[in-house]
């Protein structure tokens, strides 16, 4: 299908380091960076239960990646939904390449006691905002890929 491309992901997962938050020079915009662990369990050739964990980094901009620097610490579980992004580098002459989420939303998720919260014993915080209008993405020129506001006013609904 030409023209109609998908590029979406939502994870969950434990922060492995607390969040790391940088401005970009010239423009002040915050940028937060953490990596989180997804752990998947499984049935190896024997038959027992084994855990398997994905690690994925995370890039999160503006007003969100502020609020998540100042409230979100290691080992908080996070459901991350967004967009990956692929990139490449080269060090010491070898190249690498690797694939980060560019997140859209952040949610932490708080371990309830026993009895409490859904099947899994986790429920969203409350505390955290919900309207995220003040949390707008905002990303220099130079990282492209965004969403252009003038393309959504040509939509017709």
């Amino acid at each position: 299908m030409s023209g109609f491309d998908i590029n979406t992901v939502t994870v969950s997962g434990n922060l492995t380091r607390d969040p790391e938050v940088r401005n970009i020079p010239g423009s002040g915009t915050a940028v937060c960076s953490l990596r989180i662990a997804h752990n998947e369990r499984y049935k190896d050739a024997s038959g027992e239960w084994a855990d398997r964990a994905a690690y994925f980094d995370v890039t999160v901009w503006s007003g969100l990646g502020e609020w998540m620097g100042r409230n979100l610490h290691k080992g908080q579980k996070v459901v991350v939904s967004g967009r990956l992004k692929w990139r490449e580098w080269e060090t010491e002459g070898q190249k690498r390449q690797a694939v980060d989420i560019v997140a859209d939303s952040v949610v932490p998720v708080v371990r309830e006691g026993a009895g409490g919260g859904g099947s899994n014993g986790y429920s969203a915080r409350s505390d955290v905002p919900t309207d995220m209008s003040d949390f707008q993405q905002q990303q220099p020129a130079a990282v492209g890929g965004g969403r252009s506001s003038t393309a959504d006013d040509d939509i017709p609904f």
